[in-house]
């Protein structure tokens, strides 16, 4: 999906180019729409459907002592998915364009800190 059309998705309207299907305007009702937050997913899935469980890790230790509580899950077509792939590669890239690269690696991204020098010997 161009950026022109995830414009025209979010505004509503509807735009085609030759080779690509158009866009077509759903509304949508988000009175019982609630938020969590998760920084833990898991992907799962059939031969027809993927299934994206949510959870939330609250341990900082790289090995954790108990299980992460999984919270949420999304079951969707692979179409679904695929379609929520490139939306999500064209968030992360418009993210990326403004401020900067999104290291995944934790460990690339700890700053060390440097060690205040040690004192002469001989002074206390």
């Amino acid at each position: 999906m161009s950026m022109e059309e995830k414009s025209a998705a979010s505004s509503g309207s509807s735009s085609s180019t030759p080779g690509q299907p158009s866009l077509r305007e759903f509304p949508v009702d988000t009175s019982q729409l609630t938020t969590v937050y998760a920084n833990f997913a898991r992907v799962t899935g059939t031969p027809e459907e993927l299934v994206l469980d949510f959870g939330l890790n609250t341990q900082a230790a790289p090995t954790p002592n108990e299980p992460v509580k999984l919270t949420h899950r999304v079951v969707m077509s692979f179409y679904t998915a695929k379609r929520l792939l490139f939306a999500l590669q064209m968030a992360v890239a418009q993210h990326e364009q403004v401020y900067g690269y999104v290291e995944t690696d934790v460990q690339k991204r700890m700053r060390v800190q440097p060690r205040p020098p040690a004192p002469p010997s001989g002074e206390r």
